[in-house]
C-alpha cells in the first residue's frame, strides 16, 4: 500500500445520455527534481532518468527521491489542492492588472518540480485525462505533452489499469483532472480552427478544424464529419484517429445561404457508419468586408488547417497597394493583432498565426507559417511588389528583427515594437553560457541555432528601412533590447529611426503597434528592383533557412551551420563582378543584367578571375570552391545538400511528414516506438496546432506516401520500412548497437535522431532511433518541437543524458554536402 493515500472530489456531470464523473484530486506530492529544459538538446531530469532505466520507486510523504549535487538528500512533501484543485509549488508574483490582449505573460513556473498523483481504479477502463498546467507528464509510465500555457484542450485519451494508476507531472502549477465514463469519441470545442464569413465576397464552401478524441481501444479510419449552416449540409471524411489519441480535424462547411452580419449556429455531427457518435453546435461569425476577418488555408508544412488575420484596405481592397505584414506576441491571436490596426487606405494588413499563440516565437515553423502567409497575401491581394511591409510586437518583434534580418529582400522597411533580437540573450539562458565554459558538444548542438542570433546577422539590414519603437519603462521586454539594436544599427546603417515611448510599459494601447510614424516611415520606402542592387552584403547560417539575396545564392557551405556571408559588387558597364565570400562551398549567381553573348569577369576572394560568355540574357551560373580556387560548376548533383533540403534534424519535420512506428520487436520496445510517436503529435498539436498521420511499418508503402517526410520510430531489427530507407545511411541502429561511420557503441540504452535524404532532392527521412525499450523511453524528451532549439545533423547519446546533460551524448554534428560523415563537423565525447 502506499503510504500517501490520494483523496479525491468526484463531480457528476450529465452529458446527454453519458454521466461523466469528473475526478478532481485534493493531495499530491512534490519533489525538486532538479530537471533543466532550455532552447537546447541538452535537458537534464532526474526522474525521466529513473522512469527510462526502471529505477523510480512509488513516491511517499518524506521518501528520498535523490541526492543534490552537494550530496544533500532530496525528499517528497506534500501538499494540498486549493478550492479549485489547483496544486502550486510556488507563489506567484504578483503582476499590475491590464486589460491589454497582448500581454500575458503567465505565471511564474520554475520547471524543475514534479508533482505526483495517483488514482486507484476498481476495473480497467479507458478515460479522459486533462491536466491544465506541466510541461510534460507520465501517465502509468506513458509520456504525453503537457499544457505549459495553461490552455486546457489537451483532452488526453488514456487507459486505467485495475488498481493504482499514477501520474507525474513537470511543472510547478497544475490542475488535474481525470474523466470518466466517456464516450468513445467525443468533439471537443475549446479549440478551434475557423474562418470568419466575409458577407462582401462570394462564400461557398469554407474550411474549419475541430479537435476529437478517440478513447476507444480500436483505430477509427471511416469517420465522417457532417455540417449544418442555414439550412445548407457537407459532409466531410477525415483522417484516421488512432485508438487512445486526439487529432485536429479538418471539416468543410456551406456558407452559401449567410448574407448577413452576425452569429450563425454551425451544427457538427460527428457521424460513424453514418450514425451520430457526438453532436455539437458551434457560433460562426459573418462580418463586413470591412471588419478585420481569418481566413483558413491548408498549410504545405504538415497539411493541416491553420488561419491568419486580415484588417483590410480603407474603401476597399484596390490592386498594386501595399501589404503590411504583421507578427503578433507570445498569448496573442492573429485576430487579435489585426484588429488593433485601423484600416489603411494605402494597403492591406496581413496578420499570421505562428501557428499558435505562442508557437515557436517565430523561428522553425513559426517562420515558415510567415512566409505561407506572406505568399497567400501576395496572392490574393496583389500587392505593388515594391511595398511590402513587415512590423510585429513583443515576441512578434523578435520576429520582425529574425524575419527581417533572414529575408531581407522581401521587405521594404520593417519596424520591430518591444522587441528582442536574440532568442539567445531572452528568456533562455542557453546563449549566455561563455563559450569557454562549453564542450564541444554543447558547442556543436547551439551552432545548430545560429540563426537564432539576430545580432550577427545585422548587416543584412543595409538595404531596409527600420523603425524601432519601444516603451522606455517596459518591464517585460526592457527597453535595452532596443537599445542594444540602436547601437548595432548606428555603427553602419543610414536609414533607421529610433522611438521610446516616455511612460510606455510594455503595452500601451493599440499605438503600441498602429504607431503612426512607422506607416509615415513605410510609406517612403520601396523595395528596389533587383537590376538597380549593384551591391549585395549577406549572411546567413543556413541556406535550408535563407539562402538567396537578390541575384545570389549561397547553395552549399564549407561548415554548416556556421555563419555564411557574400559581399559582391556588380559592375554592368565593365561587365564584372568582384567580391569576397566566407564559408561558402557553392554560390549560384544570376547574371540576368547581363546581355546575351556577354562577356563575364568574376573575380571571388582575389583568387583566379573566372570569365564565362553568356548564352542568353537570363543565365544562372554555379560556381564550386575546391583547393582555394573557384570552378564553373555545369551540372549539380540535387541528391547533394542544397538549399531545399540542407538539415538539420528539425527539418525533416515538414512536407506532410508521417510518422512510421516500428512494430516488430518485442511488446515493450513497440509500445516505446508508439508511445514516442504518439507523444511528439501530440507536442505538435499543442505548439503547432498541427495534426499528423501515425501508420505502422506494417502499413507503410512509399509509393502510397511520395511527396511527403517520412519520421521513422524504431530501429533496423524492429522496424521493417528501415532496410529500404537507410540501407546505405552511415549511421545504423540495432537493438545491442550504434554504428556511426567509424564508431560504434554498444548498449541497450543508447538513443539517436537523425536525418537521411530520400531520392527526392526536397525530401527527407528523419529517425528517432534507440536500441532498446530504454534508449526509446530516454528518446521520449522533445526539446526539437521548442522553437530556436538547436539540432544538428545527428545526435547519439545514451540513458545518461537525463542525468549528467552533455555528458550523455556520444556524438553529434553535420554530414558534409554529399552527406558523409566528416570528422570535421563532428564533435564527440571524450
Amino acid at each position: 500500500m502506499l503510504k500517501h493515500l490520494f483523496t479525491l472530489i468526484i463531480l457528476i456531470a450529465a452529458s446527454k445520455a453519458f454521466a461523466q464523473d469528473t475526478l478532481k484530486f485534493e493531495n499530491a506530492l512534490t519533489v525538486a527534481s532538479g530537471s533543466r529544459y532550455g532552447r537546447e538538446a541538452i535537458y537534464t531530469d532526474q526522474l525521466a532518468y529513473k522512469m527510462a532505466n526502471g529505477t523510480l520507486q512509488t513516491p511517499n510523504e518524506s521518501g528520498e527521491f535523490t541526492s543534490g549535487a552537494n550530496g544533500e538528500k532530496i525528499f517528497w512533501k506534500a501538499i494540498k489542492a486549493d478550492a479549485n484543485g489547483r496544486f502550486s509549488v510556488f507563489t506567484r508574483r504578483s503582476t499590475q492588472t491590464t486589460n491589454n490582449p497582448f500581454l500575458n505573460p503567465g505565471g511564474i513556473d520554475r520547471g524543475s518540480d514534479y508533482i505526483y498523483l495517483s488514482y486507484t481504479s476498481l476495473k480497467e477502463q479507458t478515460a479522459i485525462l486533462n491536466v491544465i498546467g506541466g510541461n510534460t507528464l507520465f501517465f502509468n509510465g506513458i509520456p504525453h505533452m503537457g499544457d505549459p500555457y495553461g490552455s486546457g484542450y489537451m483532452h488526453i485519451p488514456v487507459q486505467l489499469k485495475k488498481g493504482v494508476n499514477e501520474l507525474f507531472v513537470r511543472g510547478a502549477s497544475i490542475l488535474p483532472r481525470i474523466i470518466l465514463n466517456v464516450k468513445p469519441l467525443i468533439i471537443h470545442t475549446d479549440d478551434l480552427t475557423l474562418p470568419h464569413i466575409v458577407i462582401s465576397e462570394i462564400n461557398g464552401i469554407l474550411k474549419g478544424a475541430i479537435t476529437i478524441s478517440n478513447s476507444s481501444l480500436n483505430d477509427e479510419d471511416a469517420l465522417q464529419i457532417k455540417t449544418i449552416l442555414n439550412g445548407r449540409q457537407k459532409q466531410t471524411k477525415i483522417a484516421k484517429i488512432l485508438k487512445l489519441s486526439m487529432r485536429k480535424s479538418i471539416f468543410e462547411f456551406d456558407a452559401s445561404a449567410v448574407r448577413e452580419e452576425g452569429n450563425y449556429n454551425l451544427e457538427i455531427q460527428l457521424l460513424k457508419n453514418g450514425k451520430i457518435a457526438d453532436l455539437q453546435n458551434l457560433s460562426v461569425e459573418a462580418v463586413k468586408g470591412s471588419s478585420s476577418y481569418k481566413q483558413t488555408f491548408i498549410s504545405k508544412i504538415d497539411g493541416s488547417l491553420q488561419y491568419f488575420a486580415v484588417t483590410p484596405q480603407l474603401g476597399g481592397w484596390k490592386p498594386n497597394s501595399a501589404l503590411f505584414l504583421s507578427v503578433h506576441g507570445a498569448g496573442v491571436e492573429a485576430i487579435g493583432q489585426a484588429r488593433a490596426y485601423k484600416s489603411k487606405d494605402w494597403g492591406t494588413v496581413a496578420a499570421a498565426t505562428n501557428r499558435r499563440p505562442r508557437g515557436f516565437n517565430w523561428e522553425d515553423w513559426g517562420r515558415q507559417d510567415a512566409l505561407e502567409v506572406l505568399e497567400l497575401a501576395k496572392k490574393q491581394f496583389k500587392p505593388n511588389e515594391k511595398q511590402i511591409y513587415l512590423t510585429g510586437h513583443s515576441m512578434g518583434g523578435h520576429g520582425t528583427w529574425f524575419l527581417g534580418a533572414t529575408y531581407p529582400d522581401k521587405w521594404a522597411a520593417i519596424a520591430p515594437a518591444a522587441g528582442y533580437a536574440s532568442l539567445k540573450d531572452y528568456g533562455s539562458a542557453d546563449g549566455k553560457i561563455p563559450d569557454s565554459s562549453k564542450n564541444m558538444i554543447e558547442k556543436m548542438l547551439l551552432r545548430a541555432g545560429n540563426q537564432s542570433d539576430v545580432p550577427k546577422l545585422a548587416s543584412n539590414y543595409k538595404q531596409l528601412g527600420v523603425y524601432i519603437l519601444h516603451g522606455d519603462a517596459d518591464r517585460v521586454v526592457p527597453v535595452s533590447y532596443a537599445r542594444q539594436m540602436k547601437k548595432v544599427l548606428a555603427d553602419f546603417h543610414p536609414d533607421f529611426s529610433y522611438y521610446e515611448y516616455p511612460g510606455g510599459e510594455h503595452w500601451f494601447g493599440d499605438q503600441s503597434v498602429d504607431w503612426p510614424p512607422i506607416f509615415n516611415f513605410f510609406k517612403w520606402h520601396n523595395i528596389k528592383a533587383d537590376s538597380a542592387v549593384n551591391h549585395i552584403d549577406f549572411i546567413t547560417s543556413s541556406p535550408g533557412i535563407s539562402a538567396t539575396y537578390r541575384w545570389a545564392t549561397i547553395h552549399q557551405q564549407i561548415q554548416p551551420s556556421q555563419y555564411s556571408r557574400i559581399i559582391l559588387n556588380r559592375d554592368r558597364k565593365s561587365s564584372t563582378i568582384t567580391g569576397k565570400t566566407e564559408n561558402i562551398e557553392m554560390l549560384r549567381l544570376a547574371l540576368t543584367e547581363f546581355a546575351a553573348k556577354t562577356s563575364v569577369k568574376i573575380t571571388l576572394d582575389s583568387l583566379a578571375d573566372i570569365n564565362y560568355i553568356t548564352q542568353t540574357d537570363h543565365d544562372t551560373l554555379t560556381l564550386e570552391k575546391s583547393d582555394q580556387q573557384w570552378q564553373i560548376v555545369k551540372g549539380v548533383n540535387v541528391q547533394n545538400k542544397n538549399p531545399l533540403r540542407s538539415g538539420t534534424f528539425k527539418e525533416a519535420f515538414n512536407y506532410k511528414m508521417i510518422f512510421v512506428v516500428g512494430t516488430k520487436g518485442n511488446a515493450e520496445a513497440n509500445q516505446a516506438n508508439l508511445n514516442k510517436a504518439k507523444y511528439d503529435a501530440e507536442s505538435w498539436y499543442y505548439r503547432g496546432n498541427g495534426a499528423v498521420d501515425i501508420i505502422t511499418d506494417k502499413e507503410f508503402l512509399g509509393s502510397k506516401y511520395a511527396g511527403r517526410n517520412i519520421i521513422l520510430y524504431g530501429n533496423s531489427e524492429n522496424n521493417s520500412a528501415w532496410k529500404g530507407l537507410l540501407k546505405d545511411c552511415p549511421i545504423q541502429v540495432s537493438n545491442t548497437q550504434i554504428t556511426a561511420g567509424k564508431h560504434q557503441w554498444k548498449g541497450a540504452d543508447l538513443a539517436a535522431y537523425y536525418i537521411w535524404p530520400q531520392k527526392d532532392p526536397k525530401l527527407l527521412i528523419g529517425v528517432v532511433a534507440g536500441t532498446g525499450a530504454v534508449g526509446t523511453k530516454v528518446a521520449y524528451a522533445n526539446q526539437y518541437f521548442a522553437g530556436g532549439s538547436g539540432f544538428p545533423d545527428f545526435m547519439i547519446f545514451s540513458s545518461d543524458l537525463p542525468k549528467q546533460g552533455s555528458k550523455g551524448i556520444k556524438l553529434t554534428g553535420f554530414y558534409n554536402n554529399k552527406w558523409q560523415l566528416d570528422e570535421k563537423n563532428v564533435a564527440k565525447s571524450e
